[in-house]
């Protein structure tokens, strides 16, 4: 279409209209709560880059509205999004505008599933999570972050927040495998595996979100735990933020329960993120495993091949430590007795190769001459039944055959398998065989005499040339060449 200098005329003219007025027009004539003066600082034009986060705070005594109304002072269009499991109560008093939103984390009938998940509430690139008793009180703390972060090689920057608890470094080594975690002083402050004490962590969303559990609470353990096993490490700036006029948790009533709800929680976290152990700085150490109260750590054994070993972990560091106790308990009775005794199967090899329990076995066997079973009390009352002894460790004979087993307690039936062998034509053998790769019979020359092996944290008696022992059970080499109990199941060399 051919176009007249008429028409060219007019659309040059509407084109610098709408120019002039895209540059000159009028700013709207409501603004937002708080929002920016004469003279302060102005909101960049593409916006912030960070979302507040607030997860870790007591519903019932907290500094949160503080906070908030600390960062919406320094720009009010900041995003923040507070999240909390269930609605608090009391009410927070957080203001009513669009970039301020409440995240409940627990499904609830009548909201989607979005609802509940945290990152449909952040669409910026960075996060920071903000502790309870913090509050802005410098502009422009978020963006040295964010640049601290961009130009850095850690994958997380925190600053401290000036309480009585701010934020120190620590060394952090997670062993998924062990079931441990092992806390220590930071060799390289200010960069560090983990944060102990108060501080403002600000990362990439999308890291935050990868994570398996990104806000599990306590917020400081769960984020470290999982960064650290990741290899993330953090970096700890020069750039606190100030702490809140009116702080939480001021009472002792109100410390007492915010202590006794946050071991509560981190109880329940270490469990459900497989921490059995946690070492902390100054090796002190704190149990989350398996007691003589509780059930063991894993079901029924199928197979010789434990369900743990299906996870790639080995043996919960709480049931080595109750497997420890119980042996040690069963050879202290054994050889009060006059029992003669002797470390069989896998528990032997575990002494010729590691002076202790296998690191992935289940159970510690034992056996014993036959015609010494009526010197103990213990293994008596067990042939009639079960019993339980003064430090509560049971007694009985085993339903699979002619052995003895003492289990852990009535609870936890972590045991030691005691087998009665006698000698026959100078061959050792028992009536109960079941099957396993090392039952098989042995010259009785292996236990005249007995020689002593560290084990399991004491001095146990062992088959003399214990090598030879163990090669005619296990095959050649066997110390020296590590494998699982079923290697046609699950084997360690092919991992």
């Amino acid at each position: 279409m051919r176009l007249t200098r008429c028409k060219v005329g007019l659309a040059a003219a509407a084109i610098t209209f709408n120019l002039l007025f895209l540059f000159y027009g009028p700013w709207p004539q409501h603004r937002p709560r708080n929002s920016p003066t004469r003279g302060s600082r102005r909101v960049s034009a593409a916006g912030p880059r960070v979302t507040i986060l607030v997860r870790e705070f007591e519903a019932f005594d907290n500094a949160v509205p503080e906070l908030v109304d600390s960062f919406l002072q320094q720009d009010p269009a900041q995003p923040i999004v507070v999240a909390a499991d269930a609605l608090p109560y009391p009410p927070l008093a957080l203001p009513r505008i669009p970039n301020v939103r409440l995240a409940l984390l627990q499904p609830a009938l009548d909201r989607p599933a979005a609802a509940s998940r945290p990152e449909t509430y952040v669409a910026t690139e960075f996060v920071a999570l903000v502790p309870d008793g913090a509050r802005a009180d410098s502009p422009g703390q978020l963006e040295r972050m964010v640049e601290a972060l961009r130009t850095g090689s850690t994958r997380l920057v925190a600053a401290p927040v000036s309480t009585a608890n701010p934020a120190k470094c620590l060394a952090l080594n997670v062993s998924l495998r062990e079931w441990t975690a092992r806390y220590d002083r930071a060799p390289a402050v200010p960069r560090c595996d983990a944060l102990e004490g108060d501080a403002v962590v600000l990362l990439r969303a999308r890291d935050l979100f990868n994570l398996s559990a990104p806000l599990a609470r306590p917020l400081g353990t769960s984020l470290f735990l999982q960064t650290a096993l990741r290899g993330w490490t953090v970096r700890l700036l020069d750039l606190p933020f100030a702490a809140a006029r009116q702080p939480p948790l001021a009472t002792a009533h109100a410390r007492w329960k915010a202590e006794r709800e946050g071991r509560t929680r981190r109880a329940a976290l270490l469990r459900t993120l497989g921490i059995r152990l946690v070492s902390w700085e100054g090796a002190q150490l704190e149990w989350f495993g398996c007691s003589k109260e509780s059930a063991r750590c894993f079901g029924t054994v199928e197979g010789d091949t434990p369900a743990y070993l299906y996870e790639e972990r080995w043996t919960p560091p709480c049931c080595l430590r109750a497997l420890r106790e119980t042996a040690r308990h069963v050879v202290g009775v054994l050889e009060a007795a006059g029992v003669r005794y002797w470390l069989e199967g896998g528990s032997l090899l575990g002494a010729a190769r590691h002076g202790d329990i296998i690191p992935w076995d289940y159970d510690v066997d034992l056996g014993i001459y036959l015609e010494d079973v009526g010197n103990c009390e213990q293994l008596r009352e067990a042939e009639g039944g079960s019993m339980v002894d003064e430090r509560g460790f049971v007694w009985e004979k085993a339903v699979e055959g002619d052995f003895f087993r003492v289990q852990y307690s009535e609870s936890n039936h972590l045991h030691v398998d005691v087998w009665p062998f006698y000698p026959r034509n100078g061959v050792m053998t028992k009536d109960t065989w079941l099957g396993h790769r090392q039952d098989v019979e042995f010259p009785e020359h292996f236990l005249q005499p007995l020689v002593t092996l560290p084990f399991a944290g004491f001095m146990a008696k062992a088959p003399n040339n214990y090598r030879r022992f163990l090669e005619l059970k296990f095959g050649p080499g066997v110390i020296e060449n590590p494998e699982y109990p079923n290697p046609t199941l699950l084997s360690l060399t092919r991992g």
